[in-house]
């Protein structure tokens, strides 16, 4: 009998079971050790490099992402079929064919937070927190291979090359930049944190240095100088392009056109005369905090509003008081600007959002945190039907919430991803046991944190924020809020909007005297301009709100106010 046995052992041999693997290196004269987040990607498409192909939309290509810590030159990292990707999960349903190939590192640097936790993040390096923009972030040149996941074959990667630095934006008559050290920022992180600001000086600011301006503070994402401004002529040679986005020929011909034009309308003889104040406020997380007080992000509100922006008022003659104060923006802007006029109420006297990130949590997008179980699907138990993430103009879904948070799970766990509803977790979320910000819900299933979620009604859903203290906010929000989004918004940020107009409408004493407006069928990110169509008055948000601003002003100014010497 152990005879037997053994001859069925030698005739038949365990059978090694084919895996495609890719192994990664990378050269001494890089450095390191390193750790961080190491991305595989893999495209059929040759028209740019593989790590520029990489979104949570139709087209995009394929990706595997893992952790390394400590990853030492010479040493190989492998990426195998337990490596989690997106769209496809695993190596072994790559389809057979011929591709282009390529590695980076996205590196990670080690924090110690004064809350007494050690996490390992992503610095934003001037770029704006993107991975595959950020200066000293290593990669692969694209490499084609043919791939064959049925055979058992590992592919090699070297990561010899190195993304450089990015020179710093340089200031003009009319644009200067800002860096200032903050204290509150670097307390909270355990290192020098910087706020940088760029400024549109008024036109005669040189020419009447008695004058004191109003400020408005435009909020959106990481600008590395201050856009839609141009003090000369659009270029006569330039090559006309295609806007994807807007169906468009020669974009950005029109945006050389229009922000010449804010430039001639902004030195005209009568266009109003204030400062325009973009916040640079990129961190580990996202190319932006929010402009709020958050637990794993640090207290960014209250160093924008009590060390930026009174910096900025003294170095070029702001008036400095709340009623010559307003914010505005769109998207995450147009969040920003209706959060810091709640959170700030006597620091603003305006705020005017466009198309703003969900500022109701009953409509998180789509879902309904506090009733939905699932952020993924509805239906239970019989039949799950995919939530929509994204649409087009046709209203086309082009992304499911499945696969924009799996594409963002690739880019990197604990909220590391740098992309969207990683920053709303990391902004809204209370500090997780292991120090990164606790999910909202798992990003695998979809299955919602109800006590994650009660934190955030809280802390962060402005609409309930509003309505629990209206007893005391009422007096000071009174004709200050204006909201504005298409119906037909890409992201489906309307729905929340109309919560919040719902339950604007239901205040009193006082009554909110708010402005609440929409566009039949106009997609992200409409701003109020019923004139225009989008891709045309996105271009124009100072010319659109600088009327509003002033009428502002004549209406509520305080007796013995600055009205005057920023008039000439």
């Amino acid at each position: 009998m152990k005879a037997t046995r053994m001859f069925l052992v030698l005739c038949f041999p365990i059978v090694l079971f084919a895996q495609l693997r890719f192994s990664a290196t990378f050269p001494k004269e890089r450095g390191g050790p390193f750790d961080g987040r190491l991305l595989v990607m893999i495209s059929a498409d040759t028209t740019n490099e593989p790590r520029f192909q990489i979104n949570d939309g139709p087209t995009t290509q394929q990706a595997f992402g893992k952790n390394v810590e400590g990853w030492k030159a010479g040493v190989p990292q492998v990426a195998d079929q337990s490596t989690y990707g997106y769209p496809r999960q695993t190596t072994k349903e790559i389809p057979k064919g011929t591709y282009w190939v390529q590695a980076l590192l996205h590196k990670y640097e080690t924090f110690k937070r004064s809350d007494g936790y050690t996490v390992k993040l992503p610095m934003d390096r001037g770029e704006g927190q993107q991975w595959n923009r950020a200066p000293g972030n290593i990669f692969s040149k694209p490499k084609k291979v043919v791939i064959d996941p049925g055979k058992n074959e590992t592919l090699t990667l070297v990561l010899d090359q190195e993304i450089p630095a990015i020179e710093p934006a340089k200031d003009t008559k009319y644009i200067k930049h800002v860096r200032i050290r903050s204290e509150r920022l670097s307390k909270f992180w355990g290192r020098d944190f910087y706020l940088g600001a760029n400024i549109l000086l008024p036109f005669g600011w040189e020419e009447h240095p008695n004058a004191r301006y109003p400020l408005a503070v435009f909020h959106g994402h990481f600008p590395p100088t201050f856009g839609g401004f141009r003090e000369t002529p659009p270029d006569t040679g330039l090559k006309p392009d295609y806007s994807e986005r807007f169906r468009i020929h020669g974009y950005n011909l029109i945006q050389q056109q229009y922000a010449y034009k804010l430039y001639q309308d902004w030195t005209s003889a009568n266009f109003p005369r204030f400062m325009v104040m973009e916040v640079q406020h990129a961190n580990p997380y996202y190319d932006d905090s929010y402009a709020v007080n958050s637990a794993n992000i640090g207290p960014y509100g209250d160093a924008i509003m009590y060390e930026l922006i009174p910096e900025v008022e003294k170095q070029f003659r702001g008036i400095g008081q709340g009623w010559a104060r307003f914010t505005y923006g769109g998207s995450t802007g147009g969040w920003e600007a209706l959060a810091v006029q709640v959170f700030y109420p006597d620091e603003f006297n305006g705020a005017w959002a466009a198309c703003p990130d969900p500022i109701d949590f009953r409509a998180y997008t789509v879902i309904n945190l506090y009733e939905d179980e699932n952020a993924f699907f509805i239906g239970k138990p019989w039949k799950r039907t995919p939530r929509p993430g994204k649409r087009d103009y046709k209203n086309e879904v082009t992304a499911t919430l499945e696969e924009a948070n799996r594409f963002e799970l690739v880019l990197g766990d604990n909220s590391r991803s740098g992309q969207q509803w990683d920053i709303w977790e990391a902004v809204y979320s209370p500090v997780g046991e292991n120090g990164y910000p606790k999910p909202i819900w798992n990003k695998r299933t979809g299955v919602i944190d109800k006590k994650v979620a009660d934190y955030w009604r809280e802390n962060y859903d402005l609409s309930y924020i509003i309505k629990r203290d209206w007893p005391k906010l009422g007096s000071k929000l009174r004709g200050k809020i204006h909201i504005y989004a298409g119906e037909m918004d890409n992201f489906y940020l309307n729905n929340a909007v109309r919560f919040t107009e719902g339950m604007l409408a239901q205040l009193r004493n006082p009554a909110p005297e708010s402005e609440v407006d929409y566009e039949c069928l106009a997609e992200h990110c409409w701003n109020g301009d019923h004139s225009n169509p989008i891709w045309l008055s996105r271009l124009m948000y100072v010319q659109i709100h600088a009327p509003k601003m002033m009428e502002r002003i004549r209406k509520s100014a305080p007796a013995g106010a600055d009205t005057t010497s920023w008039k000439y």
